[in-house]
């Protein structure tokens, strides 16, 4: 690996471990709120990756994506522990605690992108950067010198692209992400015994599929985003 993909390489897993982190603190936080304290307890509520990393998803697997092919990434995380027998209306908080990890990455993604219009406001300079990140997507500004604005500029970006990833790839109905959580409380007690098998088959089916889905779940919410920063 040159040295432009390992700088490219350790921005974005900095943002992947804390994406995962906030992705996961905000189960526990929920449940916590709705009754649960079992993530507390275990000190989930929390943005440490230490208490969230999981040694195939969180490391093993993101590490040889990074070697393979910098500049496309994702991972999860070890699950939040949840006992929905706390909670007082199990369906509903269950289902809430659920999307709570997905709507933070959908959230820390809105809030990098205002952290760029923040920055493209600072200077002539800092609104070039930004247009120029917005419009051509190519990261390889990272290894520029110059501005201090640079690295800032392209962590906040990259922080837009994993966060919508993550978000879209936890709300696929497959289990065992979170969408599953909330699809599974929708099917009839017949079906869902069949749908909770599909573990390993739903495994399977997001390492063929994933990829082109994801790019395609993410796609108008990234050209959005985009079209916002070119536009101030």
């Amino acid at each position: 690996m040159d040295q432009s993909h390992l700088i490219l390489a350790i921005f974005e897993f900095a943002v992947l471990l804390f994406s995962l982190s906030l992705h996961e603190a905000a189960h526990a936080w929920t449940a916590n709120r709705l009754g649960d304290p079992t993530a507390r307890m275990l000190g989930r509520i929390t943005l440490n990756p230490i208490k969230h990393i999981d040694l195939f998803g969180t490391i093993i697997l993101p590490a040889i994506m990074l070697l393979v092919n910098p500049g496309f990434l994702f991972g999860w995380a070890k699950p939040t522990p949840v006992t929905p027998h706390n909670f007082k209306n199990v369906t509903r908080d269950d289902i809430l605690t659920t999307l709570a990890g997905p709507v933070s990455n959908v959230l820390a993604a809105v809030g990098a992108a205002l952290a760029l219009l923040i920055v493209s406001h600072t200077s002539a300079n800092g609104a070039a950067i930004v247009h120029y990140v917005a419009a051509t997507g190519n990261l390889s500004i990272l290894m520029a010198s110059g501005s201090l604005l640079i690295p800032l500029v392209g962590l906040f970006y990259l922080a837009i692209i994993l966060n919508l990833v993550l978000a879209a790839f936890n709300l696929l109905p497959l289990p065992p992400l979170d969408g599953s959580h909330v699809f599974r409380h929708l099917l009839p007690y017949k079906a869902l015994r069949v749908y909770d098998s599909l573990g390993i088959v739903g495994l399977f089916l997001i390492f063929i599929w994933g990829g082109p889905l994801i790019g395609f779940l993410i796609h108008p919410a990234l050209m959005a985003l985009r079209g916002i920063l070119l536009s101030f």
